[in-house]
């Protein structure tokens, strides 16, 4: 009968000298190298050569869209504004048309008014009515336009201005400057700054041409 080893005994101990001397064969042996197979590539994977010029691509596409997004951003804001103007221009002129169509209307009643006699004692009391709401029919005509920015150009005595007058004669004269305005023939409006109908003026003009003095002939 063979006697079984016991587990529980511990392992004899190795000596000292056995373990150096394994450490020294390990660290003496060559290095263990494994063959290559026959038709694979263990050699370590090299650089792609291609990434420089992906990222180059990247970066000119990102740019592109960049320089696309700021042409986008401005031609909004280009947008916005024009719209803005286009929005004040329209709110501050949009009744040009038809204040240069009311104009010949306002003319009319200017000179109805102009014709009705300072003192209306003597008319008849209808008639008299009726003139005193013609006149009171003008003075809130006047106030409308007024309030409306609507202005009459009336430049009796001003300097003649081209921008606002028309010159529709000139009156000789040598009690006023020339280029004066001597007589209004019809007033002219102006919306804000611009101009519905220019003042149909005549303008100062000297009487007699300037005198010429002749020098004295010398003789020769």
């Amino acid at each position: 009968m063979t006697q079984e080893n016991d587990t529980n005994q511990p392992a004899e101990d190795i000596p000292a000298e056995n373990i150096v001397e394994s450490e020294t064969q390990a660290e003496n042996s060559p290095e263990l190298t494994t063959a290559p197979v026959d038709g694979e590539d263990n050699s370590l994977p090299a650089d792609d050569a291609g990434g420089d010029d992906d990222i180059a691509n990247l970066a000119a596409e990102r740019d592109e869209l960049r320089d696309q997004l700021l042409r986008t951003l401005a031609d909004n804001e280009n947008l916005r504004r024009r719209t803005e103007r286009e929005l004040t221009a329209a709110k501050k002129y949009g009744a040009l048309g038809f204040a240069r169509d009311l104009m010949a209307s306002v003319d009319n009643l200017d000179k109805a008014i102009d014709l009705i006699p300072e003192n209306k004692d003597e008319l008849d009391e209808t008639v008299k009515n009726i003139l005193i709401g013609v006149e009171m029919t003008g003075r809130e005509i006047a106030s409308v336009l007024e309030r409306h920015n609507i202005s009459k150009i009336s430049p009796d005595g001003e300097k003649f201005d081209y921008n606002l007058h028309q010159a529709m004669f000139e009156v000789p004269s040598d009690e006023v400057e020339p280029g004066f305005v001597m007589q209004v023939v019809q007033s002219g409006y102006q919306l804000h700054d611009r101009l519905l109908r220019p003042a149909m003026v005549g303008v100062s003009k000297p009487a007699s041409p300037p005198q010429t003095t002749e020098a004295p002939e010398t003789e020769s």
